[in-house]
């Protein structure tokens, strides 16, 4: 089963500095270097007429009914602008952080929360979080700016029918992925040009410590193929992928084996390593100088609401924070979260991201 195009797009590179740099000048209309009161007569976060311009990845998806209830709860129309990945987007709001181009922004990750707290681009704002929440909270100053709003696993996955077919036992860690028996088997997007790429590279780094360089030549000695994103490795060279590739491993996510269920079928073709997993948490928050700071404050809230909550896994593909809210059913039976994900310290990877992507590519080339 393919993975739907909203899916494919979660997964596209994050590269886009340049990009960023290129449009640094130009104001998507949400902002503005004089903040301007909107609170409307009857306490809404808006007047009569008033908006609130929201920033996010080009992943984010709100229906049209919640952006209706989102308007006659607060009187704000909500305006919603993207700005590319997780990378794109920090980098658009570092580089105009002198006239913001929005009042709130959803889509920063763990992976980029350190670089967005450190150029104090945000304003404090701390929201009553749902049950589960807390959790998922940054550490120090990132807790005060940034609000939790869901999560995802990114795992080494397999395509377990083409396991069963050749009679070979299936890896269970990143360190089975250097052994012999599964040369040549194993996808996995780029660092510098993935977000998942990024995690997994991450995921070795809190693994292997010092000795993960050394794991990265031993992966590349034993055949990995390294492409420019998610969908090429998945949909293109994955086994279980709509191109039917011949790599029966792949770096993607804890929940991508319920899109694999055939139909008629009650079980996935394809299983997370749960032991592989590095956990990237989204977070939104309000942007410092935001002309209309009320209704980006209410818009935290409402990605907060068990209403926004309920939706995550079907539109966005991640888990929510809450715990007050049901998952689907077939998340709930099959996209298995793992016990202990590997992380490392926002701050940490703000400072030294760039290094090891040098070293990465270095290794790589």
């Amino acid at each position: 089963m393919a993975i739907t195009a909203t899916r494919t797009h979660r997964r596209t590179a994050i590269g886009a500095v340049a990009a960023a740099l290129l449009l640094a000048g130009c104001s998507l209309g949400g902002g503005s270097s004089e903040p301007a009161a909107t609170t409307g007569a009857d306490g809404k976060a808006c007047a009569e007429g008033g908006s609130v311009t929201v920033i996010s990845h080009e992943s984010f998806v709100l229906s049209d009914d919640l952006k209706k209830q989102f308007q006659d709860t607060t009187g704000c129309e909500l305006k919603l602008t993207t700005a590319g990945d997780t990378g794109a987007l920090t980098n658009r709001l570092v580089l105009t952080k002198s006239s913001p181009v929005a009042d709130a922004v959803y889509g920063i990750d763990n992976t980029f929360s350190g670089r967005a707290v450190a150029e104090g681009i945000l304003e404090p704002y701390e929201p009553t979080l749902p049950e589960g929440a807390a959790d998922h909270r940054l550490e120090g100053e990132g807790a005060k700016v940034l609000a939790p709003i869901d999560f995802g696993d990114v795992c080494v996955n397999i395509d377990k029918v083409w396991f069963d077919k050749k009679g070979l036992t299936p890896p269970e860690t990143l360190d089975d992925l250097t052994k012999s028996e599964y040369k040549d088997l194993f996808v996995t997007p780029g660092a510098p040009t993935s977000s998942p790429g990024l995690a997994f590279m991450l995921a070795t780094i809190a693994e292997k410590g010092d000795d993960w360089e050394q794991y990265w030549r031993d992966l590349k000695a034993n055949g990995v193929k390294i492409t420019s994103g998610w969908s090429d490795a998945y949909n293109v060279d994955f086994s279980a992928g709509e191109g039917k590739g011949d790599r029966p491993i792949v770096l993607s996510y804890a929940s991508s084996p319920p899109f694999t269920i055939p139909e008629g079928k009650e079980e996935p073709t394809t299983e997370a390593l749960l032991d592989t997993c590095f956990r990237q948490v989204e977070y939104a928050g309000v942007i410092k100088g935001a002309r209309n700071e009320a209704g980006a404050k209410a818009f935290v809230d409402f990605m907060l609401s068990d209403d926004v909550q309920a939706t995550i896994p079907d539109a966005m593909y991640m888990f929510p924070v809450s715990r007050n809210v049901e998952l689907p059913k077939i998340w709930a039976k099959w996209a298995r979260t793992p016990f202990s994900p590997y992380g490392i310290d926002p701050e940490r990877v703000a400072s030294e991201r760039d290094t090891w992507l040098k070293e990465w590519s270095a290794i790589t080339s």
